[in-house]
């Protein structure tokens, strides 16, 4: 029995460069509601979920407090127990309310920071193959940078939720064509 509701489409949001955080031309992408973690141990569902889908370097904490981005990997954050509102797209983004069983799919660069959580908040992480993550916090020199190695991200083969037809890889290539 599959743990995701097989057509299940993720909302998408693009949020413009601000000149301190990049983000990207490439959706950010939410599934809410995807992943059924109503079960003792909602971490090793998701992580199941994002191994088997090719996303591996998964790690299990929060979302950090202070404003950050990813500049040389794309970036799968599944929420396994409680819930949070989490600011994506640097200060003129949105700030949305993730719970568990949601996924965010960051592009390279795309902001995000913690506003609140319970307690019981948890988040599995997870990247597609390529170099390590790297947290970068929005500067001028940084944000320079980043301008250069953004570009540079691999597209990723499968959408950490729905494999190698998932939504991700249709949306991911139009945007980049």
């Amino acid at each position: 029995m599959s743990v995701v509701s097989a057509d299940i489409e993720p909302l998408t949001f693009v949020f413009e460069d601000d000149g301190l955080v990049p983000n990207n031309p490439l959706p950010f992408l939410v599934y809410k509601g995807a992943v059924d973690v109503a079960n003792d141990h909602p971490e090793k569902t998701i992580e199941g979920l994002f191994g088997a889908n090719g996303w591996g370097a998964m790690w299990r904490n929060g979302v950090y407090d202070y404003l950050h981005y990813h500049s040389t990997v794309h970036e799968a954050l599944g929420v396994a127990r409680g819930s949070a509102r989490v600011q994506f797209g640097g200060d003129a983004g949105q700030a949305l309310e993730i719970s568990a069983g949601d996924v965010a799919i960051l592009p390279a660069g795309t902001g995000h920071q913690l506003i609140s959580a319970s307690a019981d908040f948890c988040v599995v992480g997870a990247y597609p193959p390529g170099p390590p993550m790297q947290i970068t916090r929005p500067t001028p020199e940084n944000h320079a940078k980043a301008l250069k190695t953004i570009p540079e991200v691999k597209l990723p083969k499968t959408d950490p939720v729905r494999g190698e037809d998932g939504p991700l890889v249709r949306l991911w290539k139009r945007s980049r064509a």
